[in-house]
């Protein structure tokens, strides 16, 4: 998929959120499961057999990059777009849970149900940056709602207790990583041992 070029003032604006927000969580109510540590050993593919979402990249990659985020979390957006310049080199799957606020789930539901999710996605990060709430989710089903409500049933059974939180294989050691929180390109290129673009 092709995205367009991103004003260097949008770019600058990222990633100063990545460096001074690491990560949102639900600190009002955080899960039972969470509290309690996971329940679910962490893999590759027990995420790719338990979670719903969208793909960004060569869907042919080698390379696959798990990031659960919720589409109402400063930090995600902030890792959106660190994440693209890298796109080339593996396949991020974004998986959308729904933590923070009821538009968490519909915003998310919304973004698996659009016919082009990148471009909904990047639509939404543009509203949110903008104070304007993000995308419209109306007429979201109660099933498109369920895929959400299981995706952050699956993040709450790894253990994982902040968002966004990216899970990968490093690509010269093969060793499964993760972090939990936003991240610049560079750390995001350095936790994945991706080729750090350049400028």
């Amino acid at each position: 998929m092709i995205f367009k070029r991103l004003s260097p003032a949008l770019v600058a604006a990222a990633a100063i959120l990545s460096v001074m927000l690491p990560g949102c969580s639900d600190t009002t109510s955080p899960s039972a499961a969470a509290a309690k540590g996971a329940s679910t050993p962490l893999s590759m593919e027990a995420i790719s057999a338990g979670a719903s979402g969208f793909t960004v990249g060569s869907a042919m990659s080698a390379r696959t990059v798990y990031v659960f985020f919720d589409t109402q979390c400063s930090h995600c957006g902030a890792l959106w777009y660190a994440a693209k310049p890298l796109k080339s080199q593996a396949k991020f799957v974004w998986i959308p849970v729904g933590l923070l606020n009821d538009a968490s789930t519909s915003q998310g539901a919304a973004l698996l149900a659009a016919s082009d999710p990148v471009a909904a996605m990047d639509t939404h990060e543009a509203s949110l940056m903008a104070k304007g709430g993000g995308i419209s989710a109306t007429g979201i089903t109660d099933a498109q709602k369920d895929t959400l409500r299981k995706n952050t049933e699956l993040m709450n059974r790894f253990g994982f207790s902040s968002i966004p939180t990216i899970v990968g294989t490093h690509a010269q050691t093969g060793a499964l990583v993760k972090n939990e929180g936003a991240m610049s390109t560079a750390a995001l290129a350095g936790l994945l041992g991706l080729q750090v673009p350049a400028p």
